[in-house]
């Protein structure tokens, strides 16, 4: 039997699930709120918008809350940090090359936790401006409602792109559903952290 060894706390695994959940409701929500068959389906458009902007004003929170747990706080730390080592392994997974190696977290997983935090608070600030409409002059609203449209389909496309990575490696899903991973899948794919 291969050991296993922890790669997230329940207090990660939580920030990640909860993360998740809402930017699930924002997604279908959003879908409800601009394609007219799935709106026709769903009828209540006023309880969607509530859904929408209420999931989406919660979308920090698990990460705010999560800075309590210390292990939280060091991943953070890691995702931060993009060195010689991530740029490696981004010039051999470009051109398709073995022998990629990395910490914790590579440097895919590093780019999109930046790209993701980025979005989410343009997405938070433009959705504000959208609500409290009183805020903001109508050049600004008009601004807001295009950048948080657009945005929303890039985030669309690239959360379908992390659910397919996620679904293509079982251990890395069992990973953030346990907490604990193969030895040999760890040392594979994340051999400096191992050390």
């Amino acid at each position: 039997m291969n050991p296993r060894v922890e790669r997230f706390t329940r207090a990660e695994r939580w920030v990640h699930f909860t993360t998740a959940a809402l930017m699930g409701v924002c997604v279908a929500t959003a879908a409800c709120l601009y394609l007219p068959q799935l709106a026709e389906l769903v009828g209540r458009r006023d309880l969607v918008v509530r859904l929408h902007e209420w999931a989406g004003l919660l979308l920090p929170a698990p990460f705010l809350l999560g800075l309590a747990s210390r292990a939280f706080r060091t991943d953070l730390h890691r995702l931060n940090r993009f060195g010689p080592r991530d740029t490696a392994w981004l010039r051999a997974t470009l051109r398709r090359r073995p022998g990629r190696t990395a910490g914790k977290f590579n440097a895919g997983q590093k780019l999109w936790a930046a790209w993701l935090a980025g979005a989410v608070l343009v997405m938070l600030g433009t959705g504000l401006l959208m609500w409290f409409t009183h805020l903001a002059p109508l050049a600004w609203r008009t601004g807001s409602t295009f950048v948080h449209d657009w945005l929303s389909l890039a985030l669309g496309i690239v959360i379908a792109g992390h659910i397919g990575m996620a679904a293509g490696d079982p251990e890395a899903r069992a990973g953030m559903r346990t907490g604990f991973v193969r030895r040999d899948w760890a040392e594979r794919e994340h051999g400096e952290w191992l050390q």
